[in-house]
């Protein structure tokens, strides 16, 4: 029988980087909600072929202080809260500390970062985990990402990815459910050199699902919103008619957080019943605003689900 040894440092951090980064979209899932808690209003997302080999996420946000930046690729280091009491008031889209040091473990990450006000940058470079040493440089305002070779240190999970197109899709749709519920910040995604989709950031929901859902799409909705004075519902919810083969168009927000929830589909589609054909599901864009501490988003590593009391 083997001893039982604590696993090295490298090792430990693979496992942990596999629990939050499964694919191209998850590095970019993760970087720009970062970029959002950030307070960024321009965010920019630029892969190409796949994601694998180069991914560019760029953010006009508060930035990270010089003596900050290294600290920032650390395992649970974060700004978003402090102390076990946060964690029923979380207003923000990551909190665990475990986005940047996933994403270093497994590719070749370049930063470049500037707080409004200071008169250089900071540049750093870190790859597997291992870093480099912060060098002063000149940047505009915000945090540059670039990251190069995810899974180079990782190949068997390289096998597991999916045709280029497969993966580039995935990393457009997951930009455009966290572009939906940001009606404030304006998003690019760009795809092999050429601008995929782009809103303006003007605050119009209407306007934000017309630029990423489509013509089509956008045409065929009715408006949703209803409040009892401590939840509220809000958004749109498509008509009867055009409904669809799947439910890869229903598409739910939690206090600004894009989610897979059963119990909403549920809901959703109980409330059409009668009014659609069997083995088709109704569409909508709906935002649903409820008190923090009634909902808990820490059940899954990439906070994607959550549960409501």
């Amino acid at each position: 029988m083997s001893h039982i040894a604590v696993l090295r440092k490298e090792i430990s951090e693979l496992i942990a980087a596999g629990e939050v980064i499964e694919r191209p979209s998850s590095v970019v899932k993760e970087l720009v909600e970062n970029a959002i808690d950030a307070n960024a209003r321009h965010i920019t997302v630029e892969i190409k072929r796949d994601g694998v080999a180069y991914m560019r996420i760029v953010d006009d946000g508060c930035g990270m202080a010089p003596d900050e930046v290294e600290t920032a690729f650390l395992c649970h280091a974060t700004s978003k809260i402090t102390e076990k009491e946060d964690l029923n008031q979380i207003f923000t889209l990551g909190f665990r500390g475990e986005a940047l040091a996933s994403v270093a473990a497994v590719s070749k990450v370049t930063v470049l970062t500037k707080r409004k006000g200071d008169t250089y940058g900071t540049s750093f470079f870190i790859e597997g985990s291992v870093p480099g040493k912060p060098e002063q440089t000149g940047c505009p305002d915000g945090t540059t990402l670039i990251i190069r070779d995810l899974f180079y240190n990782v190949p068997v999970r390289q096998k597991f990815m999916k045709r280029d197109v497969t993966e580039a899709n995935a990393v457009s749709q997951i930009v455009q459910k966290i572009a939906l519920p940001h009606l404030e910040i304006a998003f690019r995604m760009i795809r092999d050199n050429r601008t995929e989709f782009h809103t303006d950031g003007s605050g119009d929901l209407y306007a934000a699902i017309y630029a990423v859902c489509g013509k089509e799409f956008a045409h065929d909705l009715i408006p949703v919103d209803y409040s009892d004075g401590v939840y509220r519902v809000r958004g749109f919810a498509g008509k009867p008619l055009y409904s669809r083969a799947n439910r890869a168009f229903q598409n739910f927000f939690v206090n600004g957080r894009y989610v897979c929830s059963r119990q909403c589909s549920v809901a959703l589609e109980n409330a059409y019943q009668n009014l659609i054909m069997v083995g088709k599901f109704p569409t909508c864009v709906l935002m649903l605003d409820v008190p923090p501490p009634q909902v808990d988003v820490n059940i899954h590593p990439t906070k994607a689900e959550v549960r409501f009391s």
